[in-house]
C-alpha cells in the first residue's frame, strides 16, 4: 500500500484530527523523571517499543530499562517503512498497541504529527540538552540518536588501494556483481539516503547502479552482516553503526566516508496517545533520552547522541568531522511514494 493511500484511511477514523490539523500550538512543560512517575509506570507493568533499530542494540537497551524499573520491554522490530504500515493499519483497525515508537525515517513522525497521533511529551533532559533544532517544536517528538548511511568494504576481498572513495566510484566495472545496498521501501534510512543522493547525484546515478549486478536486500541492517559474513565486498549504503561494531568484533571492514558526503539519518522518538501503558512509555523515553541512557547507546553502538551532556563514543570520528549530506524530512513525506517508484523502475524490485 502506498503512503498517502495508508494515511487517508487511517484518517477517516472519527477520533483523530484531520489530515494537516495542528494538534497542539506550543511547546509543553518539561517533566521530569520523577519517583511518581516510576510508580505509575510499574503499575502499568509493561511497554511496547516499536524501532527500526538493529536488535543487536534494541534488546540490550530494553533490558538495562527492564533491570532498572521492573518493567517488561515488548520490542517491536523491523524495517522503518514496515513499522509506518503496520501502525497505519493498527490504528485504521482501532488497534492500541504502540506505546513508544522510533523510526530511523523522521518523514512518518511529520506524516504522525499531521494525523494528531502522537502526545506531547518533553523530558526534562530533552528540554535542557538536546539541540532545538532536534525537538519537535510542539514537543511531540524528539531525535533519540543519529547515524549515517555509509559505504564499507571488506578488506580480505577488497584492497585498500582498489577501494571506492565516494559513491560515483561505485560505477566503475570492477565492482559489478561485488555490492550488495539496502531498499527504501523497506527501511527508512535508505528512504532518507536515496532521497539526499537522488538531489546531489540525480536519479540517473540510480539507474546506472543499478546495472551493476547489485544484491539487493531489505533493511539497512543487511548490508553489514553480508559484508562481513563475506557474501559481497562492499555494501554501498547500510548503517554505518553496525559496521563500526563489526570491525570492533575483528572483523575485516572499512567504513568510506564518501567524497561526494554521506546521507546523515536523524531518529525522531515519541509517544501515541493511544498508547495502552502512557505512564511507561513516557518513563521510557525519559530514560532513553537521560545521560544514562544515551551513554547506554552510545557505548554499545557508537550512535551519536543526541544529549549533548553525552560524549561520542571513543575511537569513532567526530560527526562534525564528516561531510555529511543535508536531511530533508518534508521532502521525504512528501515524495516517498515518487522514490520507492523511480527506484523499483530501476532495481526491478
Amino acid at each position: 500500500m502506498r503512503r498517502r493511500s495508508l494515511l487517508k484511511t487511517a484518517a477517516l477514523l472519527p477520533a483523530l484530527a484531520p489530515l494537516g490539523a495542528r494538534v497542539v500550538s506550543a511547546m509543553p512543560a518539561a517533566e521530569a523523571m520523577t519517583p511518581a512517575l516510576i510508580e505509575a509506570a510499574k503499575k502499568e507493568g509493561k511497554v511496547s517499543y516499536y524501532t527500526a533499530m538493529d536488535l543487536s542494540v534494541a534488546e540490550p537497551m530494553a533490558r538495562a530499562f527492564e533491570a532498572k524499573f521492573g518493567i517488561k520491554v515488548a520490542v517491536e522490530r523491523s524495517g522503518a517503512e514496515r513499522v509506518f504500515n503496520r501502525i497505519a493499519q493498527e490504528m485504521a483497525s482501532k488497534i492500541a498497541r504502540a506505546d513508544v515508537v522510533n523510526s530511523s525515517d523522521a518523514a512518518h513522525f511529520i506524516a504522525w504529527k499531521r494525523e494528531g497521533w502522537l502526545a506531547p511529551y518533553v523530558p526534562e533532559d530533552v528540554a535542557k540538552d538536546v539541540p532545538p533544532d532536534m525537538v519537535d517544536p510542539d514537543g511531540l517528538y524528539c531525535n533519540q540518536r543519529t547515524h549515517l548511511s555509509a559505504i564499507a568494504y571488506n578488506t580480505k576481498l577488497i584492497a585498500p588501494g582498489d577501494a571506492p572513495k565516494g559513491f560515483r566510484d561505485l560505477l566503475d566495472p570492477k565492482y559489478s556483481g561485488k555490492m550488495v545496498k539496502g531498499h527504501p521501501g523497506y527501511s527508512g534510512t535508505i528512504m532518507t539516503a536515496t532521497q539526499q543522493l537522488s538531489r546531489e547525484l540525480g536519479w540517473s546515478y540510480f539507474e546506472k547502479l543499478s546495472k551493476q549486478k547489485v544484491l539487493q536486500v531489505q533493511s539497512a541492517t543487511e548490508p553489514p552482516k553480508r559484508i562481513e559474513a563475506g557474501e559481497r565486498a562492499i555494501a554501498v549504503d547500510g548503517s554505518d553503526y553496525l559496521f563500526w561494531m563489526a570491525k570492533e568484533r575483528g572483523s575485516p571492514i572499512e567504513v568510506v566516508h564518501a567524497v561526494e558526503g554521506t546521507p546523515q539519518i536523524s531518529n525522531p522518538m515519541g509517544v501515541f496517545k493511544t498508547a495502552p501503558n502512557p505512564n511507561a512509555a513516557r518513563l521510557m523515553v525519559n530514560w532513553i533520552m537521560s545521560p544514562e541512557g544515551q551513554k547506554f547507546i552510545v557505548d554499545l553502538s557508537g550512535q551519536y547522541p543526541a544529549n549533548k551532556r553525552v560524549k561520542q563514543k571513543e575511537g569513532r570520528p567526530a560527526l562534525s568531522s564528516i561531510k555529511t549530506l543535508k536531511e530533508e524530512a518534508a521532502v521525504v513525506a512528501e515524495k516517498a511514494d515518487q522514490i520507492k517508484a523511480q527506484y523499483a523502475k530501476y532495481f526491478k524490485v
